[in-house]
C-alpha cells in the first residue's frame, strides 16, 4: 500500500476502466452543473447532499486558462472555521480540473446554503494530508477507497477564512 494511513487495499477496490474516464468525466461535469445550479436557484435547500446524504458546498474559483468564474459542488468538509477540499474525482487517474485552477488562484469563496465566504485555499504537504485523514474519511468514508484506487497522491486543500 502506498499511503499506509489508508485502510482500504487496492485488490479490494473496483478499478476504473481506462476507457470508461472520459464518458465519466462527462457525466459528471453536466450532473455538477446542474446540482450547482438547482442549489443555487434555492439558496441551498434543493440538491444539497451527495448520494449517501453527505453535505455539499459550492466552490468558486477562477480558471486557470479562461480567467472566467467556474464553481463546483464538492462533499462539505468543515473543520472547524477552515474547510477541506479533496481533489479525488473518484480515485481516478488525474486531478481534477478544478485543482488546477484553485492551485492557480487560490482565492476562493465557499457557499453551504446561503452563505457564501471568501478563503484562501492551500494544498497541505504529506505530513499534513496523513494527519487529516481521519478527519476526512469521517466525514467521507469513500476517500479512503479513491485513495486505495489510483496511484496518484489524491491533494487536500485547506481553506482558510479570508479577513473582509
Amino acid at each position: 500500500m502506498k499511503f499506509d494511513y489508508v485502510k482500504t487495499r487496492r485488490e479490494d477496490v473496483t478499478s476504473i476502466p481506462e476507457n470508461w474516464s472520459g464518458a465519466i468525466k462527462t457525466v459528471m461535469r453536466h450532473y455538477t452543473r446542474f446540482n450547482v445550479w438547482v442549489y443555487k436557484k434555492s439558496g441551498g435547500r434543493l440538491m444539497k447532499n451527495f448520494p449517501g446524504g453527505y453535505p455539499i458546498c459550492l466552490v468558486g474559483m477562477t480558471g486557470k486558462k479562461t480567467g472566467k468564474a467556474r464553481e463546483i459542488a464538492l462533499i462539505h468538509l468543515p473543520l472547524g472555521d477552515k474547510k477541506l477540499l479533496v481533489a479525488s474525482q473518484g480515485g481516478m487517474a488525474s486531478h481534477p480540473l478544478w485543482y488546477h485552477n484553485i492551485k492557480a488562484n487560490p482565492a476562493i469563496t465557499i457557499q453551504v446554503g446561503r452563505e457564501c465566504l471568501a478563503y484562501t485555499a492551500r494544498e497541505v504537504d504529506a505530513d499534513t494530508k496523513r494527519e487529516l485523514w481521519p478527519h476526512l474519511v469521517s466525514l467521507y468514508p469513500d476517500f479512503d477507497e479513491y485513495q486505495a484506487r489510483t496511484d496518484r497522491d489524491i491533494p487536500v486543500f485547506c481553506c482558510e477564512p479570508t479577513a473582509p
